[in-house]
């Protein structure tokens, strides 16, 4: 039988209404797999700048860090170079002080003159030359001589060797010394300076380890005693 116009009219309808919801629900589905993947790729994305944002701060962290111990190592080292540059100056006015008593030994002269009498003999015992000059202060000339005469005889027992000393009249060590001798070779060649100050410098540099330990106390980072 043959359709009339009003049913094909409503099957018409009926096709396009089940087009139009299928249409309608394949774009939900379009839509809701879209707002997934959107969701998905922006969690993604937070993530992803998440981790760089506390990759930044965590290299910003540690650069700090190191800046921090950098400049507590500086400040360390400053402290430190502070304290051995206090403890040299100390030093350095216990050693002015040392020699600016030794200046005042020459007040008493029978220990002055002993005293030079040591420092005379020694040279001449040292240099072990036939022929030596000795050098003193201009104040100094008198006690020299008579240093002299005293140590060749003793020189001569000591060493079984002759010696002739010359005391220079001209040539002098200042007067603001503390006083002692320097002692030539007759050539000039060698030098032995036996003055109070030369004395006094190298008695301290072997012993600094017992003034500063007396001073300061002991180092305990010092690990070798010899």
């Amino acid at each position: 039988m043959a359709l009339s116009d009003v049913d094909v009219q409503k099957q018409i309808k009926h096709m396009m209404a089940f087009i139009e919801q299928e249409a309608n629900e394949k774009a939900e589905e379009i839509d809701a797999k879209a707002e997934e993947e959107f969701n998905i790729e922006k969690g993604r994305l937070v993530q992803t700048q998440r981790l760089k944002i506390m990759e930044y701060y965590e290299k910003k962290e540690k650069q700090i860090e190191q800046q921090k111990k950098i400049q507590l190592s500086a400040v360390k080292n400053q402290a430190r170079l502070k304290v051995l540059r206090g403890r040299d100056n100390l030093i350095s006015e216990l050693l002015n002080e040392a020699k600016r008593r030794l200046i005042k030994l020459e007040a008493n002269p029978e220990v002055y003159q002993e005293l030079m009498d040591k420092l005379v003999l020694q040279g001449l015992l040292r240099l072990l030359e036939s022929h030596v000059i000795v050098r003193c202060r201009p104040q100094d000339l008198l006690v020299a001589e008579a240093a002299v005469q005293k140590a060749i005889p003793k020189y001569k027992v000591a060493s079984q060797k002759h010696v002739e000393v010359h005391v220079d009249q001209e040539v002098h060590l200042p007067e603001h010394m503390a006083g002692g001798v320097e002692v030539y070779s007759a050539d000039q060649r060698i030098k032995l300076s036996n003055t109070l100050e030369s004395r006094l410098d190298l008695l301290a540099q072997q012993r600094m380890p017992e003034i500063r330990k007396a001073l300061f106390g002991a180092n305990p980072n010092r690990k070798y005693f010899i």
